[in-house]
């Protein structure tokens, strides 16, 4: 599949897609032989040959990861603020993985982290709906009746939210706290937290347990393991 030059460059463990741009404009990139110097320009890291400087990359090998986010773990390969990243769990693996998709800064629970662009696009693109299961811990009695009337869309800043599924887990009359879990299948910034506050439950925690057909089963809060081969042929025979 086809990609940005720089990101090919960047994801092959080359250099960072800003040094990249600089070695396309300088006209130390070929493809097939070719001197590229526009920055638009695209290709195949499989199929193409690509040199930089006279030296050939390699296409890095594909991985898929399934981690266990914690709390206060920002997603994101880096921090202008110096806080934790996801990538700080991952410094053993050579590859320029990335997380797909995002957790907030406060919830923890599923994340996907690869070095797939095509599986990441599939994934993330609003039109595949990729399921997601989350346990919500909110302030006071949650009433089933509320289930029922925020599962068919709360209006938020960003719009109205698409229908969900919401189950009434319990209710802790000690601590005043009920548990829910929360079916959904778009990904709005800060969706959950969003359509609590419009109904004035706070959001005392919140943890992803499913994405697709994947679960937390056997993984630990800040480990991760690989996706299997066939974990990772049905996350594009379902979704794409």
């Amino acid at each position: 599949m086809k990609e940005r030059l720089q990101k090919v460059l960047s994801h092959a463990g080359i250099c960072s897609r800003r040094k990249a741009e600089e070695l396309i404009a300088a006209g130390q990139v070929r493809v097939n032989g070719k001197v590229i110097r526009e920055l638009g320009s695209e290709a195949d890291p499989v199929s193409d040959r690509i040199e930089v400087a006279g030296e050939r990359i390699r296409p890095e090998r594909k991985r898929y990861f399934l981690f266990y986010k914690p709390d206060n773990v920002i997603t994101s390969v880096t921090d202008p603020q110096g806080r934790r990243t996801v990538m700080d769990y991952f410094r053993n693996i050579r590859e320029r993985i990335f997380p797909v998709g995002r957790l907030d800064y406060h919830s923890e629970g599923l994340l996907l982290m690869t070095n797939d662009g095509e599986l990441d696009n599939i994934l993330t693109h609003p039109k595949h709906e990729v399921k997601k299961v989350y346990e919500v811990t909110v302030r006071g009695k949650y009433s089933l009746k509320l289930a029922d009337k925020m599962s068919k869309g709360v209006r938020i800043d960003s719009g109205v939210t698409a229908p969900c599924e919401i189950e009434v887990l319990g209710y802790d009359k000690e601590k005043n706290k009920t548990k829910v879990r929360m079916t959904l299948h778009e990904g709005k910034n800060r969706e959950i937290r969003k359509m609590m506050a419009a109904f004035h439950y706070p959001v005392f925690g919140l943890k992803r347990v499913q994405y697709s057909f994947l679960t937390l089963a056997g993984v630990s809060r800040g480990e991760y393991r690989r996706l299997s081969l066939e974990e990772v042929k049905k996350l594009y025979e379902l979704h794409k």
